[in-house]
């Protein structure tokens, strides 16, 4: 498919506040905003909101992520998903909204996830085949090293959506740094590190991205509401608790880096080279 995206490099952080008139500084990279294909908006109404949401976030291009595999089965599949993100940008233009879609799914684990990525079945992030992002079961801890291995021989790199919110992934913490040091990341939830997604949420989040462990912060937002579209205010936080330089890489960089096909960086590195 191709699509018109913004150049992430020359889209610059503007910390703090969320005025319509401060540049666009963040990309969204996990967001359920496509009609009628998951648990998100229902219909093209309902996305435009949750789409000026979105803009006014200060968000200028989001990866729409809807649901694949699992319950929703493969109902919505790359085609419906390409054709729904052309109907939304096209919907979006005629409202005036500043804002792109680019096609994209959040894959429930299964084991034929290669395969069905080789068949075309599922989506990559931004459809450019280099990101997936993978939600793992909230049920049960299941370790999933062979399918790193597996994408790493087709040049993927996964993303884990949402780990502070799977109790059995963070009781398995020595498993996770395995993964991380295959090269896996770890995208935490905006809502999540401002509290709005539970105390046990919030505790993990803090306790993954103080440790260098969590490279990429989106929405997740699935509506407008109070657990929606906050990474402006989670910018806030992560700059006052972490510094500029950690807020800029999780919440713009990495993001920026899914669009550009680039490998995202991990805070654990950036952290040793300024200590040098």
């Amino acid at each position: 498919m191709n699509m018109r995206y913004p150049d992430p490099h020359k889209m610059k952080a503007s910390p703090g506040g969320s005025a319509p008139h401060r540049r666009v500084s963040f990309i969204d990279v996990h967001c359920h905003c496509l009609p009628g294909l998951d648990d998100g908006p229902r219909s093209c109404r309902e996305t435009v909101a949750l789409c000026r949401s979105l803009t006014r976030d200060g968000i200028g291009a989001v990866v729409a992520t809807p649901h694949q595999l699992g319950r929703f089965g493969r109902s919505a599949g790359p085609d419906v998903i390409r054709h729904a993100v052309e109907q939304v940008n096209g919907a979006l233009a005629q409202e005036g909204i500043d804002l792109c879609i680019a096609p994209g799914a959040e894959v429930r684990l299964d084991e034929r996830v290669s395969t069905l990525l080789a068949e075309d079945a599922i989506l990559t992030l931004a459809d450019r085949h280099r990101h997936l992002l993978l939600e793992l079961p909230e049920d049960a801890f299941i370790d999933i090293e062979p399918l790193i291995v597996e994408l790493a021989g087709l040049d993927v790199d996964l993303i884990l959506a949402h780990p502070e919110r799977n109790a059995p992934l963070m009781a398995h913490g020595q498993a996770l740094w395995r993964w991380l040091n295959y090269g896996v990341t770890l995208q935490l939830t905006a809502g999540s590190l401002l509290g709005y997604l539970g105390r046990a949420a919030a505790q993990n989040a803090w306790w993954l991205l103080t440790k260098g462990w969590a490279a990429v912060i989106a929405t997740d937002a699935h509506d407008p509401g109070p657990a929606g579209p906050c990474m402006t205010a989670a910018f806030a936080m992560i700059q006052s608790r972490l510094g500029v330089s950690v807020a800029n890489l999780v919440c713009s960089g990495n993001p920026a880096r899914v669009l550009s096909m680039e490998r995202i960086r991990s805070p654990l590195l950036q952290q040793r080279q300024e200590v040098r």
